[in-house]
């Protein structure tokens, strides 16, 4: 078939045979036609694509899944666990926290092994310490064994919420890659939202076990899935690639021209794949450096992982009697908002989504900041200021589903140059988690101080992210990998 203003077709024109012996479709064969319908125009996907990506990406979501119970899993279990095994609110509080420490040091790895040995590869690593670590949190009988799972879990954590995004990027066509991407974070609102949920009725021990099944699935999920191809193309198994490619634009789509962008862009950055760390400084890597750890960084220093985890504690300080339903009603709303920007991403753009939620939550911590004022300083006024807390959380949680939820590690996933994908990408996620611990470890400290200068302190860098979008951050909907890549060079 050739495409010169025409499309031409010969049904007697078949693809080679392509067999592979080492990788998923082992021992199977694909037989692939030209020519068989107007889909096939070159660059063009069918919806067998979308449904192969979108099959895809629900199973590596059960990962973020997992992280989203992981994050939860304390809210709903403090004072059981504290019961039962006699902590103090100090230790139970150092036990919330390992699982950030556990996700630094997965952080660290995770685009190594990403690199080393692929993203589904990463992905099997993650998921070992994940069920191991959920066991030992089932079984604890003392908190030495109760610190160790939550680390184990944490450590899984933070190699796939590198991963994930990543992985996703790479296998999604270009249309669909911003709302599949925000499914990443749509998973970790479901998995917040369950544990909640489950909590209520279940014994923190039984609540472990639960904990275990999506990594479970994930592990099995994946011998059903591809590996991503520009990982296999970078790697050089330019058969394996090529079969990776057609399985996940369909059978009957013809790949030449996305697969002869991705062959030559990784045979560039084959080249130049030995990068000093001065380079680092270069315009082409520094810009994409810059976008991708800032946005993660700022992502943090709104507040949000402290407002999450301590959500509960917020709505009593500001005098919400059943703060339990109110942490579970902010849950189910951040899901319902995930979906919907989920299905708004690619039409809407990454760009003008980040500057939307950043100025909402700036607006909302500001609101939130007010009520407390009018709670400690204007005599009568606890009513209306419960009231300003409770739409201001709501508010705030809504902005964030909007676009500083997901929008931030997709562009990390989109920007890095995929030479550099590994260390730097394992820099943002290094980045994103220690702020992440910095945040939770200081709020209460913050709150005691403050609680109205807390929450102003966040909108402050709610109103310096908007700024830092608005300065640096490009569009990138409707872009290849390889077209944003070459934007900066």
């Amino acid at each position: 078939m050739s495409f010169n203003g025409d499309l031409e077709t010969d049904e007697d024109v078949k693809r080679p045979l392509i067999h592979q012996s080492n990788s998923w479709y082992s021992n199977s064969s694909i037989v692939i036609e030209k020519g068989c319908n107007s889909s096939q125009v070159p660059g063009v996907t069918s919806k067998e694509s979308s449904t192969s990506a979108l099959l895809c990406t629900l199973i590596v979501a059960l990962g973020p899944l997992q992280y989203g119970f992981t994050n939860g899993y304390s809210s709903p279990t403090e004072s059981s666990i504290m019961t039962d095994l006699n902590l103090t609110i100090a230790e139970f509080s150092l036990f919330g926290s390992l699982s950030n420490v556990g996700a630094m040091i997965g952080a660290m790895v995770s685009g190594l092994l990403a690199d080393y040995i692929g993203r589904k590869g990463a992905l099997v690593v993650a998921s070992i310490p994940n069920i191991l670590g959920w066991i030992a949190i089932c079984l604890a009988k003392d908190s030495s064994v109760l610190y160790i799972g939550r680390s184990l879990t944490g450590l899984g954590v933070g190699i796939i919420s590198f991963t994930v995004p990543v992985y996703i990027a790479e296998i999604a066509p270009k249309h669909l890659r911003g709302g599949l991407g925000t499914v990443n974070m749509l998973s970790i609102t479901i998995g917040i939202f369950v544990v909640y949920l489950l909590g209520m009725f279940i014994s923190w021990r039984h609540l472990a076990i639960a904990g275990a099944i999506p990594c479970s699935l994930l592990v099995l999920g994946l011998f059903l899935i591809p590996e991503a191809p520009r990982w296999l193309a970078k790697i050089g198994k330019d058969l394996d690639f090529e079969a990776s490619l057609q399985i996940l634009r369909g059978l009957d789509c013809d790949v030449s021209i996305e697969a002869t962008e991705i062959r030559s862009a990784m045979e560039l950055n084959r080249k130049e794949s030995n990068i000093k760390s001065s380079e680092l400084c270069q315009w082409r890597y520094a810009f994409p450096l810059t976008i991708g750890i800032g946005l993660l960084v700022l992502q943090q220093l709104t507040g949000i992982s402290g407002i999450m985890f301590y959500n509960s504690s917020i709505f009593k300080s500001a005098g919400i009697s059943d703060a339990e339903v109110a942490s579970l009603v902010l849950a189910g709303v951040q899901v319902v908002m995930t979906g919907f920007i989920a299905w708004l991403m690619d039409k809407a753009g990454r760009r003008l989504l980040l500057m939307i939620s950043s100025a909402g939550m700036a607006a909302s911590l500001f609101l939130i900041g007010i009520a407390f004022y009018l709670k400690n300083h204007v005599l009568g006024a606890s009513y209306l200021s419960s009231i300003l807390a409770l739409i201001g959380l709501l508010a705030c949680i809504i902005s964030f589903s909007i676009g500083m939820g997901a929008i931030p590690w997709i562009i990390m996933s989109e920007i890095l140059p995929i030479n550099v994908k590994g260390i730097a990408g394992s820099m943002a996620t290094l980045a994103n988690w220690s702020l992440s611990w910095a945040v939770t470890m200081t709020i209460n400290l913050l709150l005691e101080w403050s609680e109205t200068g807390t929450f102003m302190l966040y909108a402050l860098f709610s109103g310096l992210t908007l700024t830092f979008v608005v300065l640096f951050v490009p569009e990138t909907k409707g872009r290849t990998l390889e077209e944003i890549e070459a934007s900066h060079k």
